[in-house]
């Protein structure tokens, strides 16, 4: 009897994990936009336990008696929404102290209650990189995010890698916004802004160096610098670069930067990208590029065209968009991809821009980004084609759950503005964030 009852005990414990599963549900009859292959009419996608299933149709995808189904008719599902360059929650980086610092976690400064994340999630964006300001020649490290609901601290958002390391980029600038004229730290040149970043690189391979040479010696390691630890990251290509550049003779200098030193690096904004395409393709090298319908605010984005889309496509180089919330407000994102095909990028290649080239450039393509089996269930709910104009984002899930649901009031706020649709001096709906410190705003 005793041995009985241990086999039940047993196989008691081994039943606990299927009996504790999540039911699965299929959300049905949905033009179904996967991103990696055609659209899917009158698709299926079967999501349990966060992570997605299957995705095809009637005769592709099988569905048991116990599965709950959802019916999308006249619906579109396409994936979640990947913003490469955000300012959402509120990030403070780097201060005046020093025009280069590396070791500044943007971590310490997410307000994950701010409204302006479920702004977001009101515009279908369910994975984002969330920045520091470019005020800095290097303005601290930049956290990537799932916007999941109930958040109660930067934890319950964060996004870990398969070594259980939160996952993140690093924030570096050239241009206009690091050059604070006058003196001090701060360089007052371009030319001189490329030299302080050259010599902390230097600093950080000898570093990395003498961390080596000690051979786990602790008698012969140098002191601890946090700052040259996130640079000796960027150098061994753990970290990615994600650098906030406008004009082509920056783009050039950023791309000249990451030759030198063999950093991964993504493009920001390059506003005249359009005027080095080719180069930039030659360098294989991705670009999030951010789509303005006012231009304007400083001289280096003066030649920002809409063809930056097209521009980089024909030129073979991965392309991507991003919002810069609030230089962009999150709820508009998708009309990016829109205007983008409006000015000739292909439609394919702009959908891929706002979901997969993202997920690519966040180092996350294995898990979001597509519709496609074993990845998270990140998806969107439309009304229309996502390029129409009159098309709303219905309702966003993050992990199989439900965000963002148009049709509950307290989401409903979020997607149309009003009272309780921004906190209390919200600065991010004023467009002043993205320049941390006293000299100006603007991206």
């Amino acid at each position: 009897m005793r041995r009985l009852f241990l086999l039940l005990f047993a196989a008691l414990v081994v039943a606990l994990p299927v009996f504790s599963q999540a039911k699965a549900t299929a959300y049905i009859n949905a033009r179904i936009i996967p991103i990696v292959g055609a659209p899917i009419e009158q698709g299926i996608l079967l999501i349990q336990n966060g992570k997605i299933t299957a995705v095809g149709d009637a005769r592709t995808v099988r569905l048991s008696s116990d599965v709950t189904i959802v019916d999308m008719a006249g619906k579109t599902i396409m994936p979640g929404i990947v913003d490469t360059h955000s300012h959402i929650g509120g990030p403070a980086g780097a201060d005046s102290t020093a025009p280069i610092q590396p070791d500044i976690r943007i971590l310490d400064s997410v307000n994950v209650h701010a409204a302006n994340i479920q702004r977001a999630q009101a515009g279908g964006v369910t994975t984002v990189n969330v920045m520091p300001g470019s005020g800095h020649l290097d303005s601290g490290q930049t956290l990537y995010l799932k916007l999941r609901d109930d958040a109660i601290k930067i934890d319950d958002l964060l996004i870990y890698d398969k070594d259980g390391k939160y996952m993140g980029g690093i924030k570096f600038a050239n241009g206009t916004n690091p050059i604070r004229p006058g003196g001090g730290a701060f360089p007052g040149t371009r030319a001189k802004s490329a030299a302080l970043v050259r010599e902390q690189f230097i600093k950080a391979q000898e570093y990395r160096d003498r961390v080596a040479k000690a051979g786990g010696d602790k008698t012969k390691l140098p002191p601890r610098d946090l700052a040259m630890e996130a640079l000796v990251e960027v150098l061994d290509k753990k970290r990615m670069v994600h650098f906030h550049t406008h004009r082509h003779d920056d783009i050039m200098t950023a791309l000249r930067l990451q030759k030198e030193f063999g950093f991964r690096i993504v493009l920001q904004h390059v506003s005249e990208a359009w005027k080095v395409a080719d180069e930039i393709a030659k360098a294989n090298v991705p670009s999030s590029i951010i789509m303005i319908d006012s231009p304007g605010g400083k001289l280096e984005t003066m030649d920002v065209d809409y063809k930056n889309g097209v521009a980089l496509e024909k030129a073979g180089a991965l392309v991507g968009f991003h919002t810069d919330d609030g230089i962009t407000d999150s709820r508009w994102f998708l009309r990016s991809a829109g205007v983008a095909v409006r000015a000739g990028m292909s439609r394919d290649k702009a959908l891929y821009g706002m979901t997969m080239a993202g997920a690519i450039m966040l180092d996350m393509q294995d898990r979001v980004g597509s519709l496609e089996a074993g990845k998270d269930a990140d998806f969107v709910v439309l009304s229309g084609d996502p390029l129409s104009i009159y098309t709303r984002v219905e309702q966003t899930f993050v992990e199989g759950k439900k965000v963002f649901d148009r049709a509950i009031s307290k989401d409903y706020i979020f997607a149309v503005g009003g009272k309780g649709s921004t906190d209390e001096g919200d600065t991010n709906a004023h467009g002043i964030h993205c320049f941390d410190g006293d000299f100006g705003g603007g991206n």
